[in-house]
């Protein structure tokens, strides 16, 4: 009995994280759609970084995004938790190794999930600083105008903060361990919801590497560009 109260318990913290997971995934398209705006040149209609200063102020003030920041940060908060308790407790309740290890033992994507997150951890705490906390409650960011409305010009922030080759390469290397995080993430996040069916797996799998380069990319693209002025 007590044997399948700790199964339940870590089955639901499973499907807790797979949930988490995927929320985070589809905030990641989004934060990256937003941010590749940055690199929208300027035009007869619109000043350089105008697009990306209005998004990023759309998305602070709007109500709605307002509940939805809460929810995500409970997404990462709750994702970070769980995945750490199961961690533990698999590693308390195989506290010998496996004589023959199988491909979901020996893959390095599972292998070093637990260590690739806590790298994405410490870039995730450095990048809120960097950016979301310095605008929102230090004012980091010099203010621009736009039609008479101020905004803060967070376009500059990060323009300045890429012209840093150091920062740079923090930046994208962090990047290539969440897209390594990314490959084994996604496709388990659907095995522990049980979506794991023989005719339709393979093309999840597939989503999952497309998802773990497609990221990464677009995120490293922003540093490259600004860091090189291809813009």
């Amino acid at each position: 009995m007590a044997k399948s109260g700790i199964y339940q318990s870590s089955l639901t913290k499973k499907y807790v994280i797979a949930l988490a997971g995927l929320f985070l995934i589809s905030f990641l398209f989004v934060h990256l759609g937003i941010n590749l705006t940055v690199l929208i040149p300027e035009s007869q209609d619109t000043e350089a970084k105008e697009i990306f200063n209005k998004a990023a102020r759309f998305m602070m003030l709007n109500p709605v995004i307002k509940v939805f920041e809460i929810v995500l940060f409970a997404g990462f908060i709750i994702h970070i938790i769980y995945g750490l308790i199961l961690q533990i407790h698999n590693w308390m309740s195989r506290p010998k190794r496996y004589k023959v290890e199988g491909w979901s033992h020996t893959s390095p994507f599972s292998k070093f999930m637990i260590h690739t997150g806590m790298i994405i951890f410490i870039f995730l705490i450095i990048h809120l600083v960097d950016f979301y906390f310095k605008a929102k409650f230090f004012e980091g960011a010099e203010s621009v105008w736009y039609d008479g409305e101020e905004y803060h010009d967070l376009g500059a922030l990060i323009i300045q903060k890429f012209q840093n080759l150091g920062f740079v390469i923090f930046y994208i290397a962090s990047f290539l361990f969440l897209g390594f995080h990314l490959h084994h993430a996604f496709q388990s996040a659907f095995q522990s919801l049980g979506l794991n069916h023989p005719k339709y797996f393979p093309f999840l799998k597939a989503l999952s590497l497309i998802t773990s380069i497609i990221i990464p990319v677009g995120f490293t693209i922003i540093p490259v560009f600004i860091y090189f002025q291809i813009v």
